[in-house]
């Protein structure tokens, strides 16, 4: 029997074994297999151990986003979103020779928007744009949208309405005409418009009278006959029975009065210092001749859209032409004119007594001395 001795080092363990040669071959085969088994035992509980490190890992992580969403937010379940504040809208929309300058309904935008407004434009700016859009300060908000001229006249005359010369009206010196379409009225001067401006005309239940009518009687404080509380500065009568006359009062941008005419406090003394007054005869029962010929004519749109609106679209869409401003006027300009010269004989007449009354006077005072 052949004998062989060997030394085996594996797994810190030393095996010293006498085999003989086939027991030996057997053996070894049996000892691959084993160690085989082994290190195949070993590397599975590697794998196995790097999968458990990897999933605490995970839970950690996730512990740990879920601690950090649970402290930023009442409920981490929900979606919580920043609520939208509403932001000033442009100030200019620009569409060409009128703007639209957009109005918020949140107060406090107002108020913001009217700081901006405040300062981009100057008072006179501000007061020629209001007319524009038929306001005065007093109702500077009571609309969502104002109309803004791209370039502001002041006085208004390059936004007008009305014809720049009409010569049916050439013979008559002043004239003062109303229209309820446009909620605006002109003044004309031997067909001359020297000029116009906004009003607030009678609303739908209580209409103003169109028509011809004279100026009559002014006063620069009136009490109204609706109810004596409404105080109407520089009231100029136009109707005498019926009540009707112009004179200072809210413009709200629609048509609001009890059939009155409603003025800017500016118009209204520019007016009232305008027009001529009717002459009485002595007692005053009677009128001796009539003031300043008055028109009021057309339609409102009512609940529709407001007719200065339609400027944004067409910088003409309020234009009155010649054409339209003849026809109506025409068959009134010889009782104008009428009217206008038995005035002036009036007129004349009475001042040419007084200044024979002042040179008597003067006389019989001269005589006494």
């Amino acid at each position: 029997m052949e004998l062989k001795v060997l030394c085996f080092y594996d797994l810190g363990l030393i095996f010293v074994s006498l085999y003989q040669t086939d027991e030996l071959i057997i053996f070894m085969k049996k000892l691959t297999l084993k160690r085989s088994i082994l290190y195949t035992s070993i590397f599975a509980l590697f794998l196995v151990s790097c999968k458990k490190d990897e999933a605490v890992n995970q839970d950690q992580q996730h512990t740990s986003t879920s601690e950090d969403i649970a402290k930023s937010t009442e409920d981490p379940d929900s979606i919580k979103v920043k609520p939208v504040e509403e932001s000033v809208p442009p100030m200019i929309q620009d569409n060409g020779f009128y703007n639209a300058f957009a109005i918020p309904k949140d107060k406090k935008l107002r108020d913001s928007l009217y700081a901006i407004f405040s300062k981009k434009y100057t008072e006179r700016e501000r007061y020629a744009i209001l007319a524009l859009n038929r306001l005065d300060s007093k109702s500077k908000w009571n609309s969502d949208t104002l109309v803004v001229p791209a370039k502001i006249d002041t006085t208004l005359m390059a936004y007008s309405p009305f014809p720049m010369q009409l010569d049916v009206l050439s013979d008559v010196k002043k004239f003062v005409i109303f229209s309820y379409p446009i909620q605006a009225y002109g003044v004309y001067s031997n067909g001359a418009l020297v000029k116009w401006g906004p009003t607030s005309m009678g609303k739908k239940a209580a209409q103003t009278d169109r028509g011809l009518m004279f100026a009559n009687w002014k006063k620069k404080l009136a009490i109204s006959t609706v109810k004596s509380e409404w105080k109407l500065p520089y009231n100029f009568n136009i109707h005498n029975t019926h009540g009707i006359g112009w004179h200072q009062y809210d413009l709200p941008g629609y048509p609001a009065s009890h059939s009155c005419l409603r003025l800017l406090m500016k118009d209204a003394i520019w007016l009232y210092n305008y027009a001529d007054t009717w002459i009485l005869n002595p007692g005053g029962a009677t009128t001796k001749a009539k003031g300043t010929p008055v028109m009021v004519f057309g339609d409102y749109g009512w609940g529709k859209r407001k007719p200065w609106r339609n400027l944004l679209n067409d910088p003409n869409a309020n234009n009155i032409s010649v054409e339209e401003m003849t026809k109506l006027i025409q068959p009134n300009v010889e009782k104008m004119v009428f009217e206008q010269t038995n005035r002036e004989k009036v007129a004349d007449s009475i001042r040419s007594a007084k200044a024979s009354q002042a040179a008597i006077q003067e006389t019989e005072n001269s005589e006494i001395k």
